[in-house]
């Protein structure tokens, strides 16, 4: 990888770019159609899109989006679900993702976020804050996810009373509530 990672918000003119990032990350078309819709779907808001550029062209993506507790009263905290992240195959295992991530996280921070989800590869999470198990902390996910599957269903507190407050199935955005978006 040459040139320097320069990790920016999204703006709607991107949408191009970003779709073929996910294409390209992901070598098919179901994450690029999910993150479209993602994007244009008011239930996710507030989102936070970011955009990693190298040399001006587009080479990783990664999106928050708004998430629920069932339930819970109307006024919630603050919790995401971070579904997608790509990175195009040149600049993958080269810390794109780590700084897509951690720049996600701190901007969550910043907005008043307390909790991020995410359903994705155990060892990889993991390294960035994230603990396998989430259901095992009192959030089990939008669909059951297989048991020899439930350390992908991950958590992490971006507050330090993050995991207090209400408890119970996590309600996503309608682009995401989907059963074949929950099969790891």
């Amino acid at each position: 990888m040459t040139g320097k990672i320069v990790i920016r918000e999204t703006v709607p003119a991107d949408l191009a770019a970003i779709v073929e990032v996910h294409k390209k990350g992901f070598g098919y078309d179901k994450e690029a159609g999910l993150t479209a819709e993602l994007l244009s779907d008011p239930t996710a808001e507030p989102t936070v899109s970011l955009l990693a550029l190298r040399d001006g062209e587009a080479v990783g993506h990664i999106l928050f989006t708004r998430c629920r507790i069932a339930g819970a009263e109307v006024q919630q905290p603050l919790f995401y679900i971070l579904a997608p992240l790509a990175v195009v195959p040149s600049c993958q295992k080269q810390g794109v993702g780590g700084l897509l991530i951690a720049e996600g996280l701190q901007l969550l921070r910043e907005r008043g976020a307390k909790l991020v989800f995410v359903l994705g590869h155990k060892e990889y999470y993991p390294r960035h804050g994230f603990i396998p198990g989430a259901e095992k902390l009192g959030f089990p996910a939008p669909y059951p996810i297989l048991e020899k599957h439930a350390d992908y269903w991950m958590a992490q507190a971006l507050t330090d009373d993050g995991f207090s407050g209400p408890k119970g199935r996590v309600v996503c955005a309608d682009a995401l509530n989907r059963p074949e978006h929950w099969r790891e």
